[in-house]
């Protein structure tokens, strides 16, 4: 199959398939950067920090609540720049995922 057959076979999905198509290709771009796990064991296929426990919404939350990243880093020591930069980045292309984790946690 050819990339312009793919174009074309991609065009005609419906507005659903679309959206699952894009889903399939964000989580396999995820899987490839080792910053980010998503470990069933720990919470239900919620993305994390990689070889922590600490859950990309609960960054963006403190981040909401006003923690710079020079905040975050001394209340999670365990921590780089890059984890934070990571987390910002997995923010920007999942922000349904984590605003749904934070709305859940709200209520």
């Amino acid at each position: 199959m050819t990339l312009q057959d793919l174009e074309s076979q991609l065009l005609a999905l419906t507005p659903a398939e679309k959206e699952h198509i894009i889903q399939l290709l964000t989580q396999s771009l995820v899987s490839t950067q080792p910053e980010i796990a998503k470990p069933l064991e720990i919470s239900s296929g919620e993305a994390y920090i990689a070889n922590t426990q600490i859950a990309i919404w609960e960054l963006v939350n403190a981040q909401d609540l006003g923690c710079s990243d020079t905040d975050l880093l001394q209340m999670y020591p365990q921590l780089t720049q890059s984890d934070l930069d990571t987390a910002w980045e997995y923010l920007d292309t999942h922000p349904d995922e984590i605003r749904l984790a934070l709305q859940a946690i709200d209520e």
